[in-house]
């Protein structure tokens, strides 16, 4: 059995960190996520695209293809979707104001929330100090990110077979480092600047795959997340409120609820 899903309406849905291109990406997720949620505007905030996996060895499989076509049919069929790239596809930062098949190119953007509240929308690398001045430990940091993410894929795997819930090894990892969790925060802190600096009352933004929505001196900082292995997007309802949606977590426990108890498997059996 299978769970199902009914297709929600938005005003506006924020994706960041997708890495089309690597072999962590999620495209199976990210599709089932986009079939079954809808908006009037997406956002894709940086890094959908990784460009600096396809130049070491290029590897775009089929569902690489999927997730880009469903994003053209979305602007077909009336969405607006405005691509803001980060550091792993900055190849796009030559291209601003540019449409590429119905998706907008811009380098940041102003938006304006349902309630009249201003978001500042940007990728965020910009106040990454490792990524702008020094890239070999950015490549470096990469690559360790690509081999705990092998590491989460194994231990989902064997989760899932002893039905118990999904957990990011990744995640953990990551959260146990103290520097770490000290970049986190003083990255929070300097994008929430930034907005304040904008004169805007909050921020939408990706990079650190770090999905999170709270203040910070006055400045509502929400961050998208990823799609490697959280899974996760911030949508606004139409009354201008944000919703952070962790498709992953939602899918498996829909999934597992899903499952037939083991009393009717037991009569299926006989």
């Amino acid at each position: 059995m299978t769970a199902t899903f009914e297709t929600r309406q938005f005003r506006t849905l924020f994706i960041s960190d997708v890495h089309l291109g690597s072999k962590a990406a999620r495209t199976d997720l990210l599709l089932d996520f986009l079939k079954f949620h809808e908006a009037d505007t997406v956002f894709l905030v940086g890094d959908i695209v990784d460009g600096w996996r396809l130049k070491r060895s290029w590897f775009w499989p089929q569902g690489c293809n999927d997730v880009v076509q469903k994003l053209l049919r979305k602007a077909r069929k009336g969405s607006r979707i405005v691509y803001i790239p980060g550091n792993h596809d900055e190849f796009l930062r030559d291209f601003p104001g540019t449409h590429f098949g119905g998706i907008e190119v811009a380098d940041r953007a102003t938006y304006e929330m349902a309630d009249g509240k201003k978001y500042l929308i940007l990728h965020g690398d910009e106040f990454d100090v490792v990524v702008r001045n020094a890239r070999l430990l950015a490549y470096l940091g990469d690559w360790a990110y690509d081999a705990a993410i092998v590491i989460n894929i194994g231990l989902a795997a064997i989760r899932r077979k002893l039905g118990m819930p999904y957990w990011s090894f990744s995640a953990w990892a990551k959260l146990q480092v103290k520097h770490a969790v000290n970049f986190i925060g003083e990255f929070q802190k300097v994008v929430a600047d930034e907005a304040r600096r904008n004169k805007v009352d909050g921020v939408i933004c990706g990079h650190i795959h770090h999905a999170v929505m709270t203040d910070i001196d006055g400045i509502h900082y929400v961050n998208t997340g990823d799609w490697v292995e959280s899974c996760t997007a911030i949508a606004e309802h139409h009354d201008g409120t944000l919703e952070l949606i962790s498709w992953q977590t939602i899918k498996a426990t829909a999934e597992l609820h899903a499952l037939p108890s083991p009393e009717i498997k037991d009569m299926q059996a006989a």
